[in-house]
This record gives C-alpha cells, sequence and structure tokens, in this order.
C-alpha cells in the first residue's frame, strides 16, 4: 500500500546523512507547466515540435520564432508559483543541507532555494541568455523581457542559456554532478522519465551506493533500482516525506 511505502521512504530519509535529490519536469507539473514528454497537450513536444524549437539547428533557420517562443514561456513564468513538493524540497535543502540536482530550467527551486545552498542545473536556465559565439551572459528580466538581439561584445546573436538537443552538457557542471552523487547515501528522484541522457546516468551512479526513493506520476525506466518507489503527483507526496 502506498502508506506502508511513504513509512518506508521515511525511514530511509531519516537515517541519510548525504541526501542527493534529483528533479525533473513533473516536480514543476503541478504549478501548471508542462511536462516535455507524454502526449498530447499534457506535454511541450506534444505540442511543438523539438526540432524548430529546441535545437541549434532550429535556432539557425528562424532565431526569432525559437527566442519568441522561449520569452512566451518566460511570460508564462512570471504567473506560476512553485507548489509544495518545491518547498518540501527547499526544506530538506535547509535543514539537512541536501544537495540539488535539477533538469528543469523554470527556476522554480532557484526561488526557495535558502542562501549558499549547493543546487546544480543540469539543462541551464530560462532566466539567463547567453551568446551564440563568445562566453558573454546576461539575467532576463521576466518583467521586462527583451527581443532577440546581438551580443554586445561579438555581434553574434543571443540566445536563451539552456541546453538544447544535440548539444552536450557543460563538463564543469556534469563534473560537480558526479561528485556530488559519489557522495550521497541516498538519493530521491522527483519527478523524471528515466529517459533524457545523459542525466538519467546520475541515478544509476547512485544506485551503486545509496538507496534511490522514485517519486513519479506513473511507474518508469527508473523503478527497478529503487528501494521505494511511490506513484503520483509530486505535490501530494513529497511533502509527505517530511
Amino acid at each position: 500500500m502506498l502508506a506502508d511505502e511513504i513509512n518506508k521512504a521515511r525511514d530511509l530519509l531519516a537515517r541519510a546523512e548525504r541526501l542527493v535529490i534529483f528533479t525533473g519536469a513533473g516536480v514543476s507539473a503541478d504549478s501548471g507547466i508542462p511536462t516535455f514528454r507524454g502526449s498530447g497537450d499534457s506535454s511541450f513536444w506534444g505540442r511543438y515540435d523539438p526540432r524548430a524549437l529546441a535545437t541549434p539547428e532550429g535556432f539557425a533557420e528562424n532565431p526569432r520564432l525559437v527566442y519568441d517562443w522561449y520569452n512566451w514561456r518566460r511570460s508564462q513564468l512570471r504567473a506560476i508559483q512553485p507548489n509544495p513538493a518545491h518547498h518540501a524540497i527547499a526544506h530538506w535543502q535547509r535543514t539537512r543541507r541536501a544537495a540539488l540536482i535539477t533538469q528543469n530550467v523554470d527556476g522554480l527551486h532557484e526561488r526557495l532555494a535558502p542562501p549558499q545552498s549547493l543546487g546544480i542545473r543540469l539543462h541551464g536556465s530560462l532566466a539567463d541568455d547567453r551568446c551564440c559565439a563568445c562566453d558573454w551572459r546576461e539575467s532576463v528580466d521576466f518583467a521586462n523581457l527583451p527581443p532577440l538581439r546581438k551580443c554586445p561584445r561579438c555581434g553574434a546573436l543571443v540566445r536563451p542559456d539552456v541546453v538544447w538537443f544535440g548539444e552536450c552538457l557543460d563538463p564543469d557542471i556534469w563534473a560537480l554532478a558526479e561528485d556530488t552523487v559519489r557522495e550521497c547515501d541516498l538519493m530521491l528522484v522527483v519527478g523524471t522519465s528515466g529517459e533524457v541522457f545523459p542525466a538519467v546516468g546520475l541515478v544509476d551512479l547512485a544506485s551503486e551506493r545509496a538507496d534511490i526513493i522514485i517519486v513519479n506520476l506513473d511507474p518508469g525506466a527508473l523503478d527497478h533500482i529503487a528501494a521505494v518507489a511511490l506513484h503520483g503527483k509530486a505535490a501530494d507526496i513529497v511533502p509527505k516525506l517530511l
């Protein structure tokens, strides 16, 4: 029964000394942000073509379309608030000094994270832009969204500072994530399909030395390595683990 599994997960959390929390799009779904995988209108890629909107080639072909789409996403985020799962995770960051590794670019974790907490963003952030050619970066004000523009340093186009399909993760960020996972004795995995590589490899790495707790809407590819797999909405289940 779910209650028994929740109690088992609580016991594992109580004993853990080095907790790492790994999150995907499912943790933000209850805030009203669509997940990326899934079907139909329940997911971004059920409605939009990732090749046109989330690849370097798509940006090269129609940069204004891509940039405007990301600005639309930013405009939606202004009215979206962290849900109870985000708040519970922030509680662990404060009280347990838990490390957070996220695939999300929405910034909802960052709104609640305590100062000096370890938060690793594998796929970048919608709150930043960067140059396509040099290392120039700039924060984006969601209340005053900028248009597509050129880099003030080198003149190349500016793009959202997120990792697109076909791009590699930042090697320094990836190395930090691996080092963090190697030190954990428990990983809480929330809202990820287990299909995004190489990010999902961090769960496999953790499973070599740590217990894994999975919280996901449906059974998934990671359940077989979990000590506990809890199925349901993250906003419902994660706060019950406190």
